[in-house]
C-alpha cells in the first residue's frame, strides 16, 4: 500500500502544524554554507513554497561545504542550482529562485510582507542588517543564523516580541593607521585595505570626504592628511577620464610612480627600513606584452599568486570592465539623479580583480609578499572559515525553531547557541531576549508611503505626511534619509526639492526624529514605495486617521547638588550642549544605518575608521 510523502511529518508535527508547514510561503536569504544545508531541510519537511535570494554564483572553494554544487557548477548562479538540486528532495515544494541582490528595489516591503516566516543563512553584516530592518518593517518573523567555524547560533526575532539583530552592538572591524596604509604599509592586508577602501572608492566610489578627517590633535597626520587632499583632487581628474585610451596608464603612474617618488623624497621616513621602488607603466607595459595578450589564461587562475607581469595585465583588464559599467551607469542616469557608483562586492569578478592586482602591485613596490586571488577575496571579504557539519546543525536549528513560529509559541522559542569546547553542554539555550528600547531599528514606528519621486518634494512630505497624517502638527522635528540629515526646523533648503533630487530611492528609509523636550514620539521610519499617482504626488497608507504613535519613555531628571547636574553619578557641566544644538542633531544612523566614513586622529596609533555598513569599510582579520 503506498504511504503520502510527508506521513511521518503528520505524524511528527501532528495535523495542524503539518499542514501549516505545507501551506506556508517562505523566504530564505543566502545559499551558501548554512543556506545548501537549510534548503534541504526546508524541502525534505515539505515547506509548500520557498523563495531563495542570492547573488553570488558557485566558487571551487564553495564545494567543500556547499554539498548541493558540483564541479560542473562552478560559475553558475548559487540561487538557480540549489532550485534545481534541492528541488529532486521533494517535488511537491515549489521553490523560487532570485539569482539577485536582497537590497534591490524589487524586493520591496510588501514583498517581504507575502511570506509568512523569513530565513537568514548571510555571511555579512550589512545584508543582515537589511533583512532584519525590511523584516521589521513588514512585521514579518525572521529567524536568524550564523555560524563562526565550529560555533553557531541561532536567534528568533519577531517585532515588539523580542530582540532584533541590531538591538545588541556589534563590535567593529579592525582598522588600521592612516599613515601605514597610506605611506608605510608592511603586511599584504596594508595593501588590500588600501586598494578596496581608498583607490576603487576614488575612482569608482564616493571620494574620500576631508570633512570627517579630524586632524586638528595631530600635526604629523595633518600633514599626511594635507597630501592625501592634494592626491584626491589629482584622481578626481584622473576619474573623468574613465573610459579613455590613457586612463589606464594615468591611474597607474600616479598611484604606482608620482605617489611613490613622493614618498621616497622623504628621506626620514626611510632611514631605518627599505624604500619603496616607483614603477613605470611604459616599462612594465614593455615587458608584459605577452602576458597581456593571454591575460584570460591569468584571470582563470586564482589560486596562484600572480607576477607583477600578470598583476599589470589583471589590472588593466579589470579598469577596462569597471570602465565599460561605470559609462552605462552614466548613460542610463536620471536628471537630477546622484551620481552612480561601483562599491567592492568580494563575489564581483571587476572589483575583486582590481583590488587584487592593485594590492600585489603595491605589495611589490614595497617588499611585500603577494597573495592569490583566493586569498585576497578571504581578506577583502571578511570570510570566516566555515565547518559544514557547523552548517548542518544550525539549519537544522532553525526549522525546529520555525515549528515555534508557525505555532506563534514566541514564549517557547529560544536563542540557541553550538559551543562545542564550553564547559556545559554542546547546545545551550536561552530565552528570546526582549527588544532594547533603545535600539535605533525596532525602537521605531514603522509606516510605509507611496510617493511619485519625480513630482514630490520634501515639502509634501513635510506637510502632507509628517504634520498631517502622522500627527507631529507644529512639533519641531529633523528627517534623516540614508544619505543623512535632510530637515530641521533649522535646515529648510531642501524643501523645494524633489525627494528624487535628494537621493531617497524606491524601497529606501526615511527617519523622522521628535525633537519635542516634553512629550516626543519614537523615531518613525518611513519606507519609500514608488508610484504613479494621478493627483497627490505622496500618498500614506492611512490617511483617514492619524496612528497612534509611541511616546518615548521618560529619563530621570538629573539630581541638582551644589549648582552640578548629577545623572547616574556621571556629572555633567552647566554649559553642556543640548540635545538640540545642531551639532548634537541626530542623524542618519537613528534608522539604522549610517554611510558616513569616519575618522579619529589623536595620537600616533590613532586609526581611520571606514564605516563598512557600505561595503566599503576596513578589513577585520584574525590577530597573528
Amino acid at each position: 500500500m503506498a504511504v503520502a510523502r510527508d506521513t511521518y511529518n503528520r505524524r511528527s508535527l501532528g495535523p495542524t502544524l503539518n499542514t501549516n508547514v505545507k501551506e506556508a510561503r517562505v523566504l530564505m536569504v543566502g545559499a551558501g554554507g548554512i543556506g545548501c544545508e537549510l534548503l534541504k531541510d526546508l524541502a525534505k519537511t515539505g515547506f509548500g513554497e520557498v523563495h531563495i535570494v542570492d547573488l553570488d554564483t558557485i566558487d571551487l572553494s564553495n564545494l567543500n561545504r556547499q554539498f548541493l554544487f558540483r564541479q560542473e557548477h562552478i560559475g553558475k548562479s548559487k540561487a538557480l542550482v540549489a532550485k534545481e538540486i534541492a528541488g529532486g528532495f521533494n517535488p511537491n515544494v515549489n521553490i523560487v529562485a532570485h539569482h539577485a541582490n536582497i537590497k534591490d528595489s524589487q524586493f520591496h516591503v510588501e514583498w517581504f510582507r507575502s511570506f509568512k516566516l523569513v530565513f537568514n543563512a548571510l555571511d555579512n553584516l550589512e545584508a543582515r542588517r537589511h533583512v532584519n530592518r525590511m523584516c521589521l518593517a513588514a512585521d514579518v518573523p525572521l529567524i536568524e543564523s550564523g555560524t563562526t567555524g565550529f560555533n553557531g547560533q541561532v536567534q528568533v526575532i519577531k517585532k515588539g516580541v523580542t530582540a532584533c539583530y541590531d538591538c545588541t552592538t556589534k563590535e567593529a572591524p579592525k582598522s588600521f593607521p592612516v599613515c601605514t596604509i597610506r605611506s608605510t604599509p608592511s603586511q599584504p592586508i596594508h595593501c588590500i585595505v588600501w586598494s578596496k577602501s581608498y583607490l576603487l572608492n576614488e575612482i569608482f566610489g564616493t571620494s574620500e570626504d576631508q570633512a570627517t578627517l579630524d586632524v586638528s590633535e595631530n600635526e604629523d597626520n595633518a600633514t599626511e592628511i594635507a597630501e592625501l587632499k592634494k592626491e584626491a583632487e589629482a584622481l578626481r581628474m584622473i576619474r573623468e577620464s574613465v573610459g579613455t585610451e590613457h586612463f589606464s596608464q594615468m591611474l597607474f603612474d600616479k598611484v604606482f610612480n608620482a605617489d611613490i617618488n613622493r614618498l621616497c623624497s622623504m628621506k626620514d621616513m626611510w632611514k631605518s627600513r627599505e624604500p619603496p621602488k616607483p614603477i613605470e607603466y611604459k616599462t612594465l607595459a614593455g615587458q608584459a606584452s605577452e602576458v597581456i595578450a593571454s591575460k584570460d589564461k591569468v584571470l582563470k587562475d586564482g589560486q596562484r599568486v600572480w607576477t607583477l607581469e600578470e598583476n599589470l595585465a589583471v589590472f588593466n583588464d579589470s579598469l577596462d570592465r569597471l570602465s565599460k559599467r561605470m559609462l552605462k551607469l552614466l548613460a542610463a542616469r536620471g536628471e537630477g539623479e546622484p551620481k552612480p557608483t561601483i562599491n567592492f562586492d568580494k563575489d564581483d569578478e571587476d572589483t575583486l580583480d582590481f583590488v587584487a592586482a592593485s594590492a600585489n602591485i603595491r605589495s611589490h613596490i614595497f617588499g611585500i609578499e603577494g597573495k592569490s586571488r583566493f586569498d585576497i577575496k578571504q581578506m577583502a571579504g571578511n570570510i570566516i572559515p566555515a565547518i559544514a557539519t557547523t552548517n548542518a546543525i544550525v539549519a537544522g536549528l532553525c526549522v525546529l525553531q520555525s515549528f515555534k513560529v508557525l505555532r506563534g509559541e514566541y514564549d517557547k522559542a529560544r536563542e540557541v547557541f553550538l559551543t562545542p569546547f564550553a564547559a556545559q553542554r554542546l547546545l545551550g539555550t536561552d530565552r528570546p531576549r526582549p527588544p532594547n528600547p533603545d535600539c535605533p531599528v525596532c525602537g521605531c514606528y514603522n509606516t510605509t508611503v507611496k510617493v511619485d519621486l519625480s513630482r514630490a518634494t520634501l515639502n509634501d512630505l513635510v506637510e502632507d505626511i509628517v504634520k498631517v497624517q502622522l500627527g507631529y502638527g507644529e512639533k519641531e522635528f529633523a528627517i534623516n534619509s540614508d544619505a543623512g540629515l535632510v530637515y530641521d526646523p533649522d535646515l529648510t533648503d531642501n524643501l523645494e526639492k524633489t525627494l528624487g533630487e535628494l537621493g531617497i530611492k524606491q524601497n529606501g528609509f526615511i527617519t523622522i526624529v521628535d525633537e519635542d523636550d516634553e512629550d516626543p514620539f519614537i523615531n518613525v521610519v518611513i519606507n519609500i514605495q514608488e508610484a504613479e499617482l494621478a493627483d497627490k504626488p505622496i500618498k500614506g497608507l492611512q490617511e483617514d486617521q492619524v496612528p497612534t504613535i509611541p511616546r518615548k519613555p521618560k529619563k530621570a531628571l538629573p539630581v541638582e547638588s551644589n549648582g552640578v547636574s548629577q545623572t547616574n553619578g556621571k556629572r555633567s557641566a552647566d554649559g553642556e550642549i543640548s540635545a538640540k544644538d545642531p551639532k548634537k542633531r541626530l542623524r542618519a544612523d537613528d534608522g539604522g544605518s549610517s554611510t558616513a566614513k569616519k575618522a579619529k586622529n589623536g595620537n600616533h596609533d590613532d586609526v581611520v575608521v571606514i564605516d563598512d555598513d557600505v561595503g566599503t569599510g576596513a578589513i577585520e582579520i584574525l590577530d597573528d
